[in-house]
């Protein structure tokens, strides 16, 4: 049941206050008016995993922390340790920041990822809670577009020696009642439906082998994330809300070119903001007028500063009234402005030419 909405912890801890422990972490989220916290489940700032696996008393003692801050625990997720149950040994180095120290192996990764897993659903089933957010790991991700060709083969192995590696994770959670929510997500084997209908096929359609949200992952990939819906609804058992937007060019597309983040086509956004390159809100109290809902004489003002600011002749703004409305502009040095308005539901479509 939807009870309002969550936050997850992971990108916000960090060893200064309020931030560096889970009871002020937890009232930062309360106060701005978060109902909910996913915690990461490897950092020590929020949990001794292993103690929550051992300790009913613990883990009631963590759920009342969050609830006397305000939330309640939604999830504990396994990103990290997920990531490690599956780690092609050409990538140990990369990877060793999620281990600790002494854990340097593919192998050695693998056997602790998959225990840290295993207290994490026994840990989550002491705090009644029915899905772990997770990663698959990776062990083909360097063949997904390869050259030279893949040998035959080598695909059907590598579900399998994952499948091998998941199976007594996913038997230990159907043990515990708890599903294994997979992230679907580019750099994990699991990165879009057919992979992962590949990786259910191998745990012979394993009830616990379930899947967490995320359609940002798929905006930057071009997969139909409303057909996922359709076709995997019934494996959906959490989900992470954030935005995204694709704008390939002549430079750069689905792979990036090896660029920063914000000079891909693809990027992640902050929820609502999609493609949008810049929000404004118009008063006109001056006039009897509260504030207007769509202003495009004002999108016209605030084009040139954002097309100079963001380098682009091309942009979306999003007018954030009440009814709302979006707006489009394109710089052009010699033709005259004139605006399109179009009605869309309760708001309006401006389509500014300059």
């Amino acid at each position: 049941m939807m009870k309002g909405p969550g936050i997850f912890l992971a990108q916000f801890m960090s060893d200064d206050a309020p931030l560096n422990q889970f009871d002020t972490a937890c009232r930062w989220a309360a106060e701005l008016d978060y109902l909910g916290v996913q915690v990461p489940s490897w950092d020590a700032r929020c949990i001794d995993l292993q103690k929550a696996a051992e300790s009913k008393a613990y883990c009631q003692e963590l759920l009342g922390t969050a609830q006397q801050n305000g939330v309640e625990i939604s999830e504990l997720a396994t990103h990290l340790q997920g990531q490690l149950v599956a780690v092609h040994p050409a990538y140990e180095s990369m990877f060793q920041v999620f281990a600790p120290d002494g854990v340097t192996t593919a192998k050695a990764m693998g056997e602790w990822g998959s225990q840290q897993v295993k207290y994490c659903l026994k840990a989550s089933e002491h705090m009644g809670l029915t899905a772990m957010p997770t990663f698959s790991g990776a062990l083909m991700w360097h063949t997904v577009y390869p050259w030279p060709q893949r040998p035959a083969g080598l695909v059907d192995e590598g579900f399998k020696e994952l499948a091998r590696r998941w199976r007594p994770i996913l038997d230990y959670a159907e043990e515990c009642g708890v599903d294994c929510a997979f992230e679907v997500h580019p750099g994990e084997d699991l990165h879009d439906g057919a992979s992962y209908e590949e990786f259910l096929d191998r745990v012979d359609q394993h009830a616990r082998a379930c899947l967490l949200y995320d359609p940002s992952h798929f905006v930057l990939q071009q997969l139909d994330y409303l057909e996922y819906i359709e076709l995997y609804h019934e494996r959906i058992k959490a989900f992470h809300v954030k935005d995204a937007e694709f704008r390939p060019n002549g430079r750069v597309g689905v792979y990036g070119g090896y660029q920063p983040w914000q000079q891909r086509a693809g990027r992640f956004r902050s929820t609502g903001d999609g493609e949008v390159d810049f929000v404004s809100r118009y008063f006109a109290s001056h006039v009897g007028i509260d504030e207007d809902p769509v202003t495009g004489s004002a999108h016209c003002t605030l084009a040139p500063l954002w097309s100079a600011r963001l380098g682009k002749t091309d942009l979306r703004a999003r007018q954030v009234s009440g009814r709302g409305g979006v707006g489009a502009a394109y710089i052009h040095p010699t033709a005259a402005i004139r605006r399109r308005s179009q009605r869309v539901g309760t708001g309006i479509t401006n389509r500014i030419f300059m």
